[in-house]
């Protein structure tokens, strides 16, 4: 197989089918920290925009994969961090329309769409989904944990100037917490600002894979699903993601399983071990979360991934999130608060 150092997959997405990713960020390099990142915290946010790695190297990958495979639905940049870091991230998407007939996606937080630059490259994308989890400054601030200098309605205004120009579909995320920003009259303020973006298509998701805080709870399907019709248009629930076929994720789910039944192992052992991007790690594990094969432990700042096998039960004390209910009121480690703690007030 193929190694690359600046594309891996193609990997499931519930939202994309069969997605490769391009990643052109080094690890948790970003303009937030939000409290659900499924890759953990972010060391040192930054608005620093420039070429983190070489576009030259990252083209030839494109190619090299585009002619030796291109079997997938969609070429999409993500993976360790905010892609419009990347101050030529725009390339990739006139590269790819150049030479593939394969449409290309930005996942994007969508805080720096307030530069004109940045909206610029995006309006080369087929897709673009922005994350929307707040609906003021404080809520920001609490939930993305951004840059300091990162003023939320000025991102959102940049965002409605996107849309203004952009032919492509947009998309939005609603990431909810339990305890955070779901009870109905706060998810109620998101979807109005959602509405003013004029989506195309809005998912409600929650903390299906281990988050970087242990204190974030997620939401149930059925919850999230009397939630749905808050959005204009109605949102949709992401639901889990089924391959057609299977056979690639299902080896690689199997050969995760087996690792995980000798010895408990973190996402960063399984990437390395598989010479997987820890975006597609993230994302088997998710899977094999979803279907109970495998639970999430924290010993002491690390996540530890045990098979759910009775004599597999070891000395490792279980991450919050796999037993907490939704309804939580466990305190988030932080100075960062609004106000007194949100708690769910209904089921």
């Amino acid at each position: 197989m193929e190694k690359y150092k600046y594309i891996f997959g193609p990997v499931p997405s519930r939202r994309l089918g069969r997605s490769l990713g391009v990643d052109l960020i080094p690890y948790k390099t970003c303009t937030q920290d939000c409290v659900f990142c499924q890759l953990g915290r972010t060391p040192e946010k930054t608005l620093a925009r420039r070429e983190y790695v070489p576009m030259g190297e990252v083209l030839d990958e494109l190619g090299q994969w585009l002619k030796k495979d291109g079997k997938a639905d969609h070429i999409t940049l993500s993976g360790s961090g905010e892609p419009t870091l990347h101050s030529r991230f725009g390339e990739v998407f006139r590269f790819v329309r150049k030479n593939s007939t394969l449409e290309t996606v930005l996942l994007t937080n969508g805080s720096l769409f307030y530069l004109p630059e940045v909206r610029k490259e995006a309006l080369q994308a087929h897709i673009v989904k922005i994350s929307l989890s707040a609906w003021d400054q404080a809520s920001y601030r609490w939930v993305n944990r951004p840059h300091p200098d990162l003023n939320f309605k000025q991102s959102i205004e940049g965002q409605k100037a996107f849309r203004n120009e952009f032919k492509g579909e947009m998309w939005i995320e609603v990431f909810l917490v339990a305890g955070m920003n779901s009870i109905p009259s706060d998810v109620a303020k998101i979807a109005s600002l959602a509405e003013l973006l004029k989506p195309d298509r809005i998912h409600l998701n929650t903390a299906v894979r281990p988050p970087a805080e242990n204190f974030v709870a997620p939401l149930s399907r059925e919850r999230l699903a009397s939630l749905c019709n808050l959005f204009r248009p109605p949102a949709e629930v992401i639901a889990g993601y089924k391959d057609q076929g299977g056979l690639e994720t299902r080896a690689n789910e199997e050969a995760i399983i087996s690792m995980l039944r000798r010895r408990p192992c973190t996402a960063g052992d399984i990437t390395r071990a598989f010479g997987m991007h820890l975006n597609e790690a993230s994302k088997y594990l998710g899977s094999l979360l979803r279907q109970g094969q495998i639970r999430a432990e924290r010993a002491g700042d690390s996540v530890y991934f045990v098979a759910t096998m009775k004599e597999q039960r070891g000395p490792y004390p279980r991450v919050n999130t796999a037993s907490t209910s939704e309804d939580s009121k466990a305190e988030p480690p932080t100075t960062n608060r609004v106000g007194t703690r949100r708690l769910e007030n209904e089921r």
